[in-house]
């Protein structure tokens, strides 16, 4: 059973003090679910993160997992097949391994060395000793190549605002591209960096509008349209592109 639980158990993402984490079994397998009794009627949710059901406060959890049982051909095709996506997306990091990077591509380079990452041209050289861990290797050189590439571009936004510029630090959250707070600044997944400039520029002015609107209302979308006329081509972009990026 073991196994069969973590086939259907995704990434996980956060869950909100309204949000149960629960499992069912359907056609013999465990599957975990995440609960939320604040909808109006009872739906099912699936994506790469795995199922969310919704439900009214009213509905009884027997009401809600006999539901969840009558649509269970349905679910688990459909988690079957973002496991299957969700797999796909990873990318060992190894000799000749290519990666998105900013619109082009960049090749893995594999040599020895004191575990340091040197980039040159279209190619990722990692230096590493023996037995290193090239992943995290990788994985820093491109957060670094991330910050690098993202403070100028928020300095450069946030000027024409005429704020401050806020402290920028890098998340790796599953859910979110982005985050702003008033109190501790910006925060960019650093994995904005397999994508093209235009969808990162488009991050980069959303959550730099936040810094004058913290909601999504009509006024919070006229700064974004002000700070990035073309954001909803490159929104488009982020919202087609971002479910395939690599995962490392």
């Amino acid at each position: 059973m073991s196994s069969q639980l973590e086939l259907f158990r995704l990434p996980l993402r956060f869950t909100g003090t309204q949000t149960q984490a629960r499992h069912i079994l359907l056609s013999g397998r465990i599957v975990s679910y995440d609960l939320r009794r604040d909808r109006r009627r009872l739906a099912l949710h699936i994506d790469e993160h795995g199922l969310r059901v919704g439900a009214p406060r009213a509905v009884s959890l027997a009401e809600i997992e006999q539901f969840i049982r009558q649509h269970g051909p349905w679910v688990l095709d459909k988690l079957e097949a973002y496991t299957r996506r969700v797999a796909h997306r990873h990318v060992g990091i190894h000799e000749g391994a290519k990666l998105p990077l900013l619109g082009s591509e960049v090749s893995i380079r594999v040599t020895a060395g004191g575990n340091r990452a040197l980039w040159q041209d279209d190619e990722l050289w990692l230096a590493a000793r023996p037995g290193s861990d090239l992943v995290a290797l990788a994985r820093r050189a491109l957060q670094r190549r991330a910050l690098e590439h993202f403070r100028p571009r928020l300095t450069a936004v946030v000027s024409q605002l005429g704020r401050p510029i806020p402290p920028l630090a890098l998340s790796s959250a599953r859910t979110r591209w982005g985050s702003c707070s008033a109190r501790s600044g910006i925060r960019l997944n650093w994995r904005l960096i397999h994508l093209p400039p235009e969808p990162v520029d488009y991050v980069i002015a959303h959550e730099a509008a936040h810094l004058v609107e913290m909601n999504h209302g009509a006024h919070f979308w006229r700064v974004v349209a002000a700070l990035y006329p073309e954001w909803r081509s490159a929104r488009e972009s982020l919202k087609r592109l971002g479910p395939g990026l690599p995962l490392i």
